[in-house]
């Protein structure tokens, strides 16, 4: 078979989406350019400057450093993104948050603090300080948007 010849019927590099559905199971770095969506087992890190979502069945034990991320699954680990985050309702986040945006439905759990970090100013140099905001480390925090 000639890889050659599927890559061609793909889309554009830029709006590329991978997919890994809830019978992979990972340990050490993933990392992706564009977009994925990961359903299933990580012992490791996530590191991208893309846009992850992790699906019900995603269960991550690590670190999680991209662009933006939408949880629907489970992570053991601080998740860093320079975009937004967003814990849906059945999402487990037990570690710290650090965004420039955060949403958190009704009904998903977060154990650990959470950071909201400013936009970068323009042209400045200058880099504006936000306060963290804290939630206790032995009570999960659920919070409607």
């Amino acid at each position: 078979m000639n890889l050659n010849n599927l890559t061609s019927f793909a889309a554009e590099p830029s709006s590329a989406k991978n997919i890994l559905a809830s019978d992979v199971e990972i340990t050490g770095t993933l990392k992706f350019d564009n977009e994925l969506i990961f359903d299933g087992k990580l012992d490791g890190e996530i590191v991208s400057d893309g846009v992850l979502t992790l699906g019900k069945n995603a269960q991550i034990k690590g670190e999680v450093k991209t662009k933006a991320v939408t949880v629907h699954g489970t992570v053991n680990g601080n998740i860093s993104v320079t975009e937004r985050c967003e814990l849906k309702a059945s999402s487990q986040l037990n570690g710290d948050l650090k965004a420039m945006r955060i949403v958190i439905e009704e009904g998903a759990t977060f154990i650990g603090k959470s950071e909201v970090t400013p936009a970068k100013p323009q042209g400045t140099g200058a880099r504006a300080v936000t306060p963290a905001v804290e939630s206790p480390r032995s009570k999960s925090t659920e919070t409607s948007a």
